[in-house]
Parts: C-alpha cells; sequence; structure tokens
C-alpha cells in the first residue's frame, strides 16, 4: 500500500518560530506573524496539493478560526486536495454534522475527510456551553457517531440514549462517497469509541516502541469488534538537505523563547485532562536537555505549544527511514506541519517525498509527474543528472 500524507492548515496563524495553542495554550505563545487568511491557506494548501499531499488537517478550537468555514472557502482555491475538518461531536446536533458533512461532499466533489475531537480541556469545553466530562464526552460521541453513521447509510434513526436523542431523523441525500472518520485518544474512554467508529486511528508522534504498544491495544480491540482499521500518526518535521541543517533549525525554533514561557506552557499543559497530552509532556519533562527523545524524534515543539509535540528531525534521507520505521508498525497515513508551514511543505515534499517514491513507497495522488526527471538543457549534448 502507498503511504498517504497530509499536510496542516495553521487557521490560527503561521510564524517561523513556533506558534502556540490547543490544550490551554492561548494563542501566539511563542509567535504568529502572518495572519490565517484566505490568500495565505490558500497559498499552503495550493502547494501541498502540487507536491503530492493527498489531504491537510484543520484543527479546531476557540483559538483558531473554524474548521467547516475555513475549508469550505479552500475548496475554491483547490482542485484535488481533502480537508481534514476536526469538529467536536456534543457541539452541533449529530443530523446536523451529518446534513453537513453530506453537503460538502456533494459541493466538494467528494473531499471531505473527518477528524472526531472530542475535548481534551473541560474548562474550553464549558465556554461553548458543554458541561460534561472526558469520559461522558466519549460516551456522547460514542451515541453521536451512531446516529451519525446511521444517517450516513440512508436510514430513518430513532435514538434515545443518555446524550443524544433524536426522533425520525434522516437524510434527504447521503453523502458519496461517505467521508472516512478519523479518531485519536489514548484514555481508556478513548479506545473503544474509537475502534467502533472510525476508518481511521490515529497516534500523536512518540517513539516507535511507545507506538507500536498502543497500536497493538487498538488493534486487539478492533479484531473484538470486528473491525479492520487504518492508523496514522500526526507529527511536525523539519528536513533538510544535511542533518547538520536541520537539526541548526530545530536549536533555533527554540532558543529565542524565554524559559518563563517554557514553563508558562508547561504549568497549563499539567493541568490538561488528555491522556494524549501527558504522554507528550513525559517525553520532555518541562526541560530543553535530551529532547531527541529516540533517533531523529524530537519533543521541542511539545515545551512551548499543545497537542502534536515531536517533530521528526534530519537529513531528507533519515527522515525517509524514520517514516519506513513508523511504516513497519502498520502506520501508513502521516499527518505533517513544520514553521512555517508554506516553507517547510517545500523542504518535506520536494526533499523526503522523492526519496519515498524511489524506495516504492509512495506515489503522487495525480500520478507521476517527471519532478526527478533529468532537466534539459539547451544545446547541451547530455542531460544535467537530477539531483539526488
Amino acid at each position: 500500500m502507498s503511504l498517504t500524507f497530509h499536510w496542516f492548515l495553521p487557521t490560527y496563524g503561521d510564524s517561523r518560530d513556533i506558534v502556540g495553542g490547543g490544550h490551554g495554550v492561548p494563542i501566539g505563545t511563542a509567535g504568529g506573524a502572518r495572519p490565517a487568511s484566505v490568500a495565505y491557506l490558500g497559498q499552503i494548501a495550493r502547494t501541498a496539493e502540487q507536491l503530492g499531499f493527498a489531504g491537510a488537517l484543520t484543527p479546531t478550537g476557540a483559538w483558531c478560526e473554524d474548521a467547516w468555514l475555513s475549508t469550505a472557502m479552500l475548496t475554491e482555491v483547490t482542485e484535488r486536495l481533502k480537508f481534514l475538518v476536526a469538529f467536536r461531536p456534543g457541539l452541533l446536533s449529530p443530523t446536523l454534522a451529518a446534513q453537513m458533512a453530506s453537503t460538502f461532499q456533494r459541493l466538494s466533489g467528494g473531499r471531505l475527510l473527518l477528524n472526531v475531537v472530542t475535548g481534551g480541556e473541560s474548562a474550553e469545553q464549558r465556554s461553548y456551553g458543554d458541561f460534561l466530562d472526558k469520559d461522558a464526552r466519549y460516551a456522547r460521541a460514542d451515541e453521536f457517531l451512531h446516529v451519525v453513521r446511521s444517517l450516513w447509510r440512508g436510514e430513518t434513526v430513532d435514538h434515545d440514549g443518555a446524550h443524544v436523542r433524536v426522533e425520525g431523523a434522516r437524510l434527504t441525500r447521503v453523502p458519496d462517497p461517505v467521508p472516512p472518520v478519523y479518531f485519536g485518544g489514548s484514555s481508556a474512554a478513548a479506545l473503544p469509541v474509537a475502534v467502533r467508529h472510525s476508518d481511521a486511528y490515529l497516534t500523536w508522534g512518540e517513539p516507535p516502541a511507545q507506538v507500536a504498544g498502543k497500536l497493538d491495544r487498538v488493534r486487539g480491540l478492533a479484531a473484538e469488534a470486528g473491525r479492520e482499521l487504518r492508523y496514522g500518526i500526526r507529527l511536525h518535521v523539519i528536513s533538510r538537505d544535511t542533518a547538520e541543517e536541520a537539526w541548526a533549525q530545530a536549536r533555533k525554533l527554540l532558543d529565542g523563547i524565554p524559559e518563563a514561557d517554557v514553563r508558562a506552557v508547561q504549568e497549563g499543559l499539567r493541568r490538561s485532562e488528555s491522556e494524549g497530552q501527558r504522554r507528550m509532556l513525559d517525553l520532555h519533562g518541562g526541560s530543553r536537555d535530551g529532547l531527541e527523545v529516540s533517533p531523529n524524534l524530537w519533543a521541542g515543539f511539545g515545551l512551548v505549544r499543545g497537542g502534536a509535540g515531536t517533530a521528526l528531525v534530519g537529513s531528507h534521507t533519515e527522515v525517509a527511514d524514520r517514516i519506513a520505521e513508523y511504516h513497519a508498525l502498520g502506520l501508513d497515513e502521516f499527518i505533517l506541519s513544520g514553521h512555517p508551514h508554506l516553507e517547510e511543505a517545500y523542504w518535506f515534499g520536494e526533499g523526503v517525498l522523492p526519496i519515498l517514491r524511489r524506495r516504492g513507497l509512495w506515489r503522487h495522488p495525480a500520478g507521476d509527474p517527471a519532478a526527478d526527471a533529468p532537466a534539459t538543457v539547451p544545446f547541451s549534448p547530455q542531460p544535467v543528472p537530477a539531483r539526488v
């Protein structure tokens, strides 16, 4: 199976520095010089599309622009790129969510992917009018997704549950194709919901041994439920022509951040209810020392932002090697990002993806563009060799 790569749309703004946000971290903690305009996000989306990314993840939360509206606008400035829209069950009705997804599929030509986010911070959830605790939010997501998937199958749904109630719910038009559902979560409450309703289970970028253990648990639960899932991983990336250049860039991202800012972010993140966030914090312990927690896996992002906190750092070949290592564990989808997102998309797309293509691990979604073909110089008897 060919690997699938997705990029990221920074709907909270972008910068040459790490931009904070998410899981209790206020936006702009560590920068944010490029506003999240349609023009700039469209530039990133078109770049990702041209380079061979299949889709782009858009986050959800009070700290960023709305994912549904942002991506709906960006379908007009792209042709093929799919949008992995993060949304939170419980902040809208399941019937409305199913209808919105169906409309998005028809009007975009089938370019919607859905990332279910239950919400890891009760304080933020309460600001939206949601007063359930974490375990109850997963229980609600279970009922919510049951209703949504039933509607997508064209059924008329009556459901009277602990958290979701609908009568005679039905869609006039079902989505075609049905959007794939992506689901993360590391807690005991999250995993059963993930295996019942998701098409792809996502993990944040932990060292391979930890990822392998988590995937084993999910596979076991999925087998008990009679289901087979795809598996993906969410990572940042800093890829350069040489390892020295990549690590210099990683150090530069943290060099200008005062230690007081790091402590403030870490204090906020330690209050997070997210099990995945706790696992991210455990990788670095709030210290700048020993941030390479596995070969080419750097935990520096997690010092100053919530959510995904690790990056693949190294030469293009080293990054390709680490991706192949994760793939050997059963991961087929990679959701990547980098600061700034426009330039880092080019570094990865022009540096790493050609290596993976030559290894037979990836092919461009639009075919096989001749990006690596030798350049033809006028009046030269021999073509210029392709860059390796």
